[in-house]
């Protein structure tokens, strides 16, 4: 890919460890969001009768519950004492917990402990994932060039496409080799397992990558903030706020469309074949990954928020589509939440943001998209539900400074306590 290739040996190192984990983090999500569809309301919730299916889904969304609070540990120590050890620390939890889930025995094995089981790991993998994104995305942009953190950027934001493409590439053979009663007794459980060579490979990858050189400079000046989160809420708190929403607009598209419902609707409500559907949605995880880094370049050249604001209105116009538009509003996002905030705060900034946005955008989609659809007994109900999340991000972005750009060096960074003041920047 010649964007990749016009990157050095150095920074492409810096990339790949940042993709390695959100690769890992998303691959995780993408086979339990689709076996939640497809396995988990038949194995493993099947005494509920008709709600299953909805506890099901329900499932997929209790480990975004938790990324908050991984979110502000994470954030705490690493802008206390660096990205790099945080960075590995997540990493090896969130497979090992997507391990686990591939070993929890059926409902009609250990009846009732079996869901209990099943979501434990699910907890785990939300902390540790509450604090992966934001140290990715920091690695990245904070090794950047001044006018190429948009596209260094947008390569953990395409660990998204390339986890769903990982994940639909282990579901999709293990349908096909199976029968319908071989995949759901074990053949399922494939996918989770594999997991375990991810982690093995995201650890390497990232053992060998130096510390953010941003972050060393704030070391050896000693201007570390020893409460990170008391600056960020006192200074920056509206922008953690809009941080949320621009990625709930995102998030809300991009995990129901391309993770649990569309697969489970496609299968269950048409009857289509569940090979065809996962080859289908890689199809799709290809055109958001090129879109996305699409996204990550054009942001360096015309800004981050004109990126984004044409991304919400391909995605508003081609919602029956689905994908159109994600790579657009997803590309840029690294770059711009760095540049959101101090790198004494940043890592809390950009980490907490990113985890309200995934609660209040992906927690419960498929469950609301499903809600929607039993209730009204149209899919146009879901349509509309995306429609509205999709404004909210497009009217976020006129409240955010674009600040292409800016030295993200702490003593060239002004505080700035109202997101939108000024003239965007670049």
């Amino acid at each position: 890919m010649r964007l990749f290739g016009s990157i050095d040996r150095e920074h492409r190192r810096v990339v790949l460890a940042a993709m390695a984990g959100t690769t890992i983090e998303w691959y995780d999500f993408f086979i339990y969001a689709i076996s939640a569809g497809l396995v988990f309301a038949t194995q493993y919730f099947s005494a509920l009768g008709k709600d299953a299916l909805l506890l099901s889904f329900a499932t997929v969304g209790i480990s975004f519950f938790f990324r908050p609070i991984g979110a502000v540990v994470a954030g705490h120590l690493g802008d206390r004492f660096g990205r790099r050890a945080l960075l590995i620390a997540t990493l090896l939890l969130m497979g090992v917990s997507t391990v686990l889930i591939g070993l929890v025995p059926g409902a009609g094995s250990i009846g009732t402990a079996a869901p209990v089981l099943l979501v434990v790991p699910r907890i785990v993998r939300g902390l540790s994932a509450g604090g992966e994104w934001g140290g990715a995305a920091l690695l990245a942009v904070e090794h950047a060039p001044a006018d190429r953190r948009g596209l260094y950027g947008a390569f953990p934001q395409i660990g998204v496409p390339i986890g769903l493409l990982l994940a639909n590439g282990a579901l999709a053979p293990a349908a096909a080799v199976t029968t319908p009663a071989q995949f759901l007794a074990w053949g399922w459980r494939i996918p989770f397992l594999l997991s375990f060579v991810l982690i093995v490979g995201g650890l390497l990858i990232r053992g060998r990558v130096a510390a953010s050189p941003v972050f060393e400079e704030v070391r050896r000046t000693r201007s570390r903030s020893s409460l990170p989160l008391v600056p960020l809420f006192r200074h920056h708190g509206v922008l953690v706020l809009l941080g949320a929403v621009l990625f709930a607009a995102n998030n809300a598209v991009g995990c129901m469309t391309t993770g649990g419902y569309v697969p489970s609707y496609a299968v269950k409500t048409l009857h289509l074949d569940r090979s065809t559907v996962l080859a289908a949605v890689m199809v799709s995880a290809v055109a958001w990954l090129v879109s996305t880094l699409v996204g990550g370049h054009l942001a360096d050249r015309v800004g981050r928020i004109t990126v984004y604001r044409a991304g919400f209105a391909v995605q508003l116009r081609w919602l029956v589509p689905f994908s159109a538009g994600l790579g657009l509003t997803y590309g840029p996002q690294a770059a711009l939440y760095a540049e959101m905030y101090p790198t004494r705060v940043r890592y809390s900034g950009a980490a907490i943001s990113y985890a309200l946005g995934a609660v209040l955008g992906g927690a419960f989609a498929p469950t609301i998209a499903e809600a929607l659809q039993s209730s009204t007994g149209t899919v146009y109900s879901v349509c509309a539900y995306l429609a509205g999340m999709t404004l909210l991000g497009l009217l976020a972005t006129f409240f955010v400074r674009d600040r292409r750009g800016v030295p993200l060096r702490t003593a060239d960074e002004p505080v700035e306590s109202r997101a939108g003041r000024g003239s965007p920047t670049g």
